[in-house]
């Protein structure tokens, strides 16, 4: 970050370096709204209705970029590139006139979450700086890479969380929301969001002061953080491909929601999948609604392991595992919070031993929203497996002892919008 003085440079040096860049953001006047242009993480929109949902929003809407639509890969992220060209060629996006870092608010649901969007500088785990707490898929990060590297651009800010003192960038985002915000927008959602510059020399300093004594937790984002460090191996010269677009949130002043991703298992009928359990786990029926349903789950997790099964039209509560069972396929060389996570058991135990289910797109799909996976299992004659979500303090615990969890594990939130502001290689 290019700040007065070398005293804050000393300071953060073992820590977070969050340097201002130069946002590419859209032109009010040039789309029908800032809301009609923006998407949730590209991960998050799975359901072909909703991609066609939000490239119907607008011809402009930021999953054109993110999830472009082709035949081929190559042809896809080409097509990416071509369309963000254009775009700034046409002016519908246009970047910032000076380097800035972005406080960045959204407010809804019961929830008031406010943190900075910067240009991140890289580091791997062993320089516990920035910590995974997920496995990543290498076919997912090889498209992410792709990507990311036909378009020279990062298109979404990855979510990280550290644990703040309250001064420093927290001063410097309270100021910063008594002013005007560059934009102001509700999503579809009923979320609220705003967006402020910072380019205040004093303000630059102080919030990197502040960053540089933390690390950080990957709440959401492995796949491109794993994409930033390719990419960094690939471009050896110091320069735009060292950092990566990340929002970064004091969860001490502004806690997250950690929720579950689900598993929906594509060609495993419910009814196979219970014949296969045999004696391994107590299998009740939960008669609906869903709510109900997730309640008794909620209830069997506080005893240990609990998974609901659902596809068939009604639910299947599967708890008390068999403990012989889980010896004998949870690995030993692993901390007892790490053994004993409903996911480690889930892809240890059910997928990889009593189901024998290989982790690939075709077999397995994760889902976010809940009632989209049972809708989807019951379309599709497959089984859902639906999660209760794990604390942060475990994930947190786990990461700073460097063992990753189950991919897809966690769903930190609420996620950043995708398409409030973009960061360009060739810029930067």
């Amino acid at each position: 970050m290019n700040t007065s003085g070398h005293a804050a440079d000393d300071v953060r040096a073992p820590g977070l370096r969050l340097k201002p860049f130069r946002g590419i953001r859209y032109v009010p006047e040039r789309v029908g709204s800032l809301a009609a242009v923006t998407s949730p993480p590209y991960d998050v929109v799975v359901r072909p209705d909703g991609l066609h949902h939000l490239e119907s929003a607008d011809p402009h809407n930021i999953v054109r970029l993110i999830l472009p639509q082709a035949v081929t890969a190559g042809t896809r992220h080409r097509k990416a590139a071509v369309t963000l060209d254009r775009w700034l060629a046409d002016g519908i996006l246009a970047p910032d006139p000076e380097p800035a870092l972005y406080v960045y608010e959204q407010r809804g649901d019961g929830i008031l979450q406010r943190g900075l969007i910067g240009a991140l500088e890289l580091s791997t785990p062993a320089e516990g700086i920035v910590l995974p707490h997920e496995d990543v898929m290498p076919h997912v990060v090889e498209d992410r890479a792709d990507l990311m590297r036909t378009t020279a651009a990062n298109l979404e800010p990855l979510l990280l969380t550290y644990r703040g003192e309250g001064d420093g960038a927290g001063t410097v985002i309270d100021r910063a929301v008594e002013r005007e915000p560059l934009l102001s927008t509700t999503t579809e959602d009923g979320f609220h969001h705003r967006l402020w510059s910072v380019t205040d020399p004093a303000d630059l300093a102080a919030a990197a002061t502040e960053l540089g004594r933390h690390q950080a937790l990957i709440a959401d984002g492995h796949h491109r953080w794993a994409t930033y460090l390719r990419l960094r191996e690939e471009h050896t010269a110091p320069g735009p491909w060292n950092h990566g677009l990340v929002l970064l949130i004091d969860t001490a002043r502004y806690p997250l929601r950690v929720r579950a991703i689900h598993r929906l298992l594509n060609r495993l009928p419910v009814a196979d999948a219970l014949a296969a359990l045999g004696d391994s786990f107590r299998v009740t029926r939960v008669d609906g609604p869903l709510s109900a349903a997730q309640e008794a789950l909620a209830g069997a997790t506080a005893e240990g392991n609990a998974f609901l099964l659902a596809g068939d039209g009604t639910f299947h509560l599967l708890d008390r595992p068999d403990p012989e069972l889980l010896a004998r396929t949870v690995r030993t060389d692993r901390p007892e919070a790490w053994r004993t996570l409903d996911a480690t058991v889930l892809h240890s135990t059910l997928l990889d031993h009593v189901w024998r289910i290989p982790d690939a797109p075709e077999d397995i799909s994760y889902i976010h929203d809940t009632e989209a996976a049972v809708a989807q299992a019951e379309r599709r004659g497959g089984t859902a497996v639906l999660m209760h979500p794990v604390k942060e303090e475990v994930v947190r615990d786990l990461a700073r002892q460097g063992v990753t969890m189950p991919r897809k594990s966690t769903s930190f939130g609420p996620k950043p919008a995708t398409g409030l502001v973009l960061r360009s290689l060739a810029l930067d």
